[in-house]
């Protein structure tokens, strides 16, 4: 699959046109300048047929410090994509900066267009866009991307430069599909979908999570920096392993809602959506600070959607003192929301027992994605009950009849009792960790239901 990134210096309208190729706000985009400092990328297809990875990168700019690491991280996308448009800014004049880039650029040797953005009208395509033509560039495009304005032009050269996918060139030259044919790829789409493992890094600002995704990349794929809140889009990376595709999704450190400022509100507003298509939730802990306040709320947050859970004790190589089981005693009592969650103590800076981290996150996927056949569900509610009988309320007899999982990602189990409403939710809680040592589901939360013969859950409908 061909990779085309947009570069440019800052504040041009990189993420911008990021969204509108992707057709879709997955890019924050702001007056701010700087506001893009990791790479974002998207499968975007053009034309029915033309699929590629589009890469949005940070401002390049010669300043030292922070920005300094987003123009490396801007430039080495250069050199692993094989396409490039080159945004300037078409409100101003063009900047012996803009060139001396541009030029540099060309020496990599791939199809280039130099995309001159904010040309909002004739007018200032006659008395701006022509001073671009200096730059010698043999593709110029004069577009406006927040007026929509000139952009044909611009697809028509993407789809000169990527290639139809194979796959719409199969279905053209060749014959329909047999039956056994669409069966066969249906078991494979399904047993892709299964596979697939999407992974959330959570946890407050500079508690080592791009460091953290770094590591297990084995890449510099984040910027990583002592300044807090260096992450501001939600940014994603996929691994191959144990023929899972684990995809990483490195999030903005979240702040207590009185102190996040300026573009950081889009940030976890970006945050909340990804967790609702997120499987497994890491949350991250600084061993040298322990739990705050704010981790026990992001606790709360992943525990709001139901994800599987591994607590991630960063920084455990400059901790201090406190010894490993007075360590772990404090966290699971503070953490009381994700008492099912295994924790590892690691250093993502030294690699510190890191690779323990994917056959944890695989382990926990399989449990949240396992059903529990009728008959061992029932016997197991069985013996539950035998040990603990079902409490009375006011003298009123309450008996659960049977129950059946509906769902998975995670187990939902529906409990078909005579009186549901007199179920009490302590003992709903004693049947949910029973199940969860019976079943091994460590890790994961278990969603127990209690409902009359015939009646639909929310899920159901």
């Amino acid at each position: 699959m061909k990779k085309v990134a947009i570069l440019g210096r800052p504040n041009v309208g990189k993420s911008s046109l990021f969204n509108r190729l992707a057709r879709k706000r997955d890019a924050i985009t702001s007056d701010v300048s700087g506001t893009t400092r990791d790479i974002k990328k998207n499968i975007v297809t053009i034309s029915g047929d033309r699929e590629f990875e589009l890469m949005d990168t940070g401002g390049i700019d010669e300043i030292d410090g922070l920005f300094e690491k987003v123009t490396q991280m801007s430039l080495k996308a250069a050199k692993e994509a094989d396409i490039i448009l080159f945004m300037v800014d078409g409100k101003t004049l063009p900047q012996e900066e803009d060139k001396k880039l541009f030029y540099s650029l060309q020496q990599l040797g791939k199809p280039m267009a130099l995309v001159v953005n904010k040309i909002d009208n004739d007018r200032e395509e006659q008395e701006r866009f022509w001073e671009f033509v200096e730059f010698g560039a043999d593709d110029v495009f004069g577009i406006s991307v927040s007026h929509n304005r000139n952009m044909n032009n611009l697809y028509k050269w993407l789809e000169y430069h990527i290639p139809p996918t194979k796959q719409s060139i199969t279905l053209q030259d060749s014959d329909e599909p047999s039956l056994e044919e669409l069966l066969e790829m249906q078991e494979s789409e399904s047993e892709d979908e299964d596979r697939s493992i999407k992974v959330a890094i959570l946890g407050r600002p500079n508690t080592g999570k791009s460091s953290l995704l770094n590591a297990l990349l084995k890449e510099e794929r984040a910027v990583v920096s002592d300044v807090a809140g260096t992450t501001i889009d939600p940014i994603d990376e996929s691994i191959i392993y144990n023929d899972y595709e684990i995809t990483f999704v490195d999030t903005a450190g979240i702040r207590r809602r009185s102190k996040i400022l300026g573009i950081e509100k889009y940030a976890l507003g970006r945050t909340e959506k990804m967790l609702q298509e997120a499987d497994i939730a890491i949350l991250m802990i600084d061993a040298t600070e322990g739990v705050t306040e704010l981790d026990e709320r992001i606790a709360g947050l992943i525990d709001k959607y139901k994800l599987g859970s591994i607590i991630v004790v960063n920084k455990w190589d400059i901790r201090g003192e406190k010894e490993y089981k007075e360590a772990i005693e404090e966290i699971r009592d503070e953490l009381k929301f994700l008492h099912y969650a295994p924790i590892l103590t690691i250093s993502a800076k030294t690699g510190l027992r890191v690779h323990r981290l994917l056959d944890t996150i695989v382990d926990i996927y399989r449990r949240y994605k396992t059903r529990i056949p009728t008959s061992k569900l029932n016997e197991a509610i069985e013996t539950a009950i035998r040990r603990h009988h079902v409490p009375s309320h006011h003298g009123q007899v309450v008996r659960i009849k049977y129950a059946v999982q509906y769902a998975v990602k995670p187990p939902r189990i529906a409990l078909v009792v005579n009186k549901p409403e007199l179920l009490h939710f302590s003992y709903i809680r004693y049947l949910s960790n029973f199940l969860r040592s019976v079943f091994d589901f460590e890790g994961v939360p278990i969603e127990i239901n209690a409902r009359k013969r015939g009646e639909r859950s929310e899920d159901d409908r």
